[in-house]
């Protein structure tokens, strides 16, 4: 049987997410305090998705949500501390003398740089295709 056939019951989840959609379309200014209030109970006592169904069958659907970059924050950092680090052990390692390492922090802290201003800003690598 199909997961969203409307004769099946709903559960407490599904109810969640129809008033979450009926909450973004009234902070839009698409229902009025009243229709909100009205839509909140139906969703509240519906007890199939066909009920649901019916209360957003005229608003449009939530946005997606947005990816999570922290991963790639992660990654980009992780690829910035570990040559350094390793390059740092050496250096230590091997009686310290000069500090050569400053010259992987020097290329490795440019991109790193650029890469941190870039996610902050919220640029994404999709733009840097567009000629």
């Amino acid at each position: 049987m199909p997961e969203h056939a409307p004769e099946l019951r709903i559960a407490d989840a599904d109810r969640d997410r129809a008033i979450e959609r009926l909450h973004a379309a009234a902070t839009e200014g698409r229902l009025d305090h009243d229709e909100l209030g009205e839509r909140v109970s139906g969703a509240l006592a519906a007890r199939t998705q066909a009920q649901l169904d019916a209360l957003t069958a005229d608003l449009p659907g939530l946005p997606a949500p947005r990816p999570d970059r922290s991963i790639a924050l992660r990654q980009r950092t992780a690829s910035f501390l570990v040559p350094n680090v390793v390059c740092i052990a050496v250096w230590a390692a091997t009686g310290a003398g000069a500090f050569w390492p400053g010259w992987v922090l020097l290329g490795t802290g440019i991109a790193f740089a650029v890469f941190l201003i870039r996610f902050v800003l919220g640029v994404e690598d999709d733009e840097r295709s567009h000629d």
